[in-house]
């Protein structure tokens, strides 16, 4: 009963499908944290940036000049760009004389595409967040079956079996189910997370389009005015 029972050294000791299974689980769980920290970062800059264009546009800033400090900007929000999709779209329909209707039409169907841009942006790499969620407890389970059936095999040779035997075996296929939990616990926990954020995001930017449509609509065919005056 002296065997060394160690993490490293039941590693050390694992078949070797066992230890590609581990292996492999581990690489996914470093890429799983390494997008955790990315979407972590990557999101909180989006929600500062809109927050940012938000207030900005409701200051009262002509619609003309939020343009053209879009235009001017080497990194603009996401949000920003949505609204420098709609605007130009608009000003090229205003341009050629159209009706009020088809200005606003076209403005909308241009902010609907860029949005649709800016949340396949946001949304990155959450399918794979996903996919680890839900496949590595079940890779960490065949690690396990498979270890377990090396371990019987090799029992199976013995005149007398005991506990002292039996642990080794088990406590090394039971490693890889550990592995799988451990890739696919925070996985679950961060798409969770994740998801509701870019919800909240995605309502962020249907709420705008809304707004700014209304803006738009009211003053077709008119001079443009500062995007703060009547809006709301």
């Amino acid at each position: 009963m002296n065997q060394d029972l160690s993490i490293a050294q039941l590693v050390l000791q694992a078949s070797l499908v066992v230890q590609l299974v581990m292996a492999g689980l581990l690489l996914v769980s470093l890429a799983s944290w390494t997008v955790i920290f990315g979407k972590v970062f990557g999101l909180s800059k989006v929600k500062r940036a809109n927050e940012s264009f938000e207030k900005e546009f409701w200051s009262g800033r002509s619609l003309t000049e939020l343009n053209q400090a879009a235009g001017a900007k080497a990194e603009s929000a996401p949000l920003e760009r949505v609204f420098a999709s709609g605007m130009r779209e608009f000003m090229k329909l205003r341009e050629k004389r159209l009706d009020a209707n088809t200005q606003l039409d076209g403005a909308r169907r241009a902010m609907r595409v860029s949005y649709q841009r800016e949340l396949d942006v946001v949304e990155s790499n959450l399918s794979f967040l996903a996919s680890v969620a839900s496949v590595s407890p079940y890779v960490g389970l065949f690690g396990t079956v498979w270890g377990i059936m090396h371990a019987f095999v090799g029992l199976s040779n013995m005149q007398q079996v005991t506990l002292a035997t039996v642990a080794p075996g088990i406590a090394e296929a039971l490693v890889a189910t550990a592995l799988g939990l451990f890739a696919a616990i925070p996985a679950v926990v961060a798409y969770n997370r994740f998801s509701r954020d870019i919800d909240r995001v995605a309502m962020q930017f249907e709420n705008f389009i809304e707004e700014f449509s209304n803006i738009l609509q009211r003053n077709a065919g008119q001079p443009l005015p500062a995007a703060g005056n009547g809006a709301r």
